[in-house]
């Protein structure tokens, strides 16, 4: 039986690493704004749409009902975000940014331009890393930006 290799060379371990060096790296910064990481996912989710549905916000953000409610409870806690019933559909629940919350996206936005400036990565390097690890997610690509935008967007710091 051949020998699983060292963790150096393992993919798996890498896009963890990574992943978690990431999130530490926004930790500092979204702590003074009173979030964690995942909340500020989806505030960032808000910001581009808001008034979705819990179970839509869950599939962009990649969590379950499990996870999601009690990071929603806490966000309507802290008042950034409120929940109500759909209109034409009293089972749905409607997830909207709140005032606050919307308060929120300067110096949240600001923080993110922070941890881009500290990123390793070129702008082209991090374009190409992002749209790799949304192959292995099986999210598409957004089809309402081309990578010159993505580079600029990096560039100024809007999308480590």
């Amino acid at each position: 039986m051949e020998a699983p290799g060292r963790i150096d060379e393992q993919l798996c371990f890498a896009l963890y690493a990574a992943s978690r060096a990431i999130t530490n790296a926004y930790r500092e910064g979204l702590a003074g704004l009173g979030l964690t990481y995942p909340q500020f996912a989806t505030l960032l989710v808000l910001w581009e749409k808001d008034d979705l549905g819990v179970r839509e916000l869950g599939e962009r953000l990649h969590l379950d009902s499990g996870t999601l409610s009690p990071l929603l409870k806490r966000l309507e806690t802290e008042g950034f975000v409120s929940r109500h019933r759909a209109a034409d559909d009293e089972r749905r629940v409607l997830v909207r940014i709140t005032r606050a919350g919307l308060d929120l996206r300067a110096p949240a936005l600001e923080v993110q331009r922070d941890v881009a400036s500290r990123l390793n990565l070129t702008a082209n390097e991090a374009v190409l890393l992002r749209t790799l690890s949304q192959r292995l997610t099986g999210d598409e690509p957004s089809t309402t930006t081309n990578d010159t935008t993505d580079t600029h967007q990096l560039q100024q710091g809007l999308t480590p």
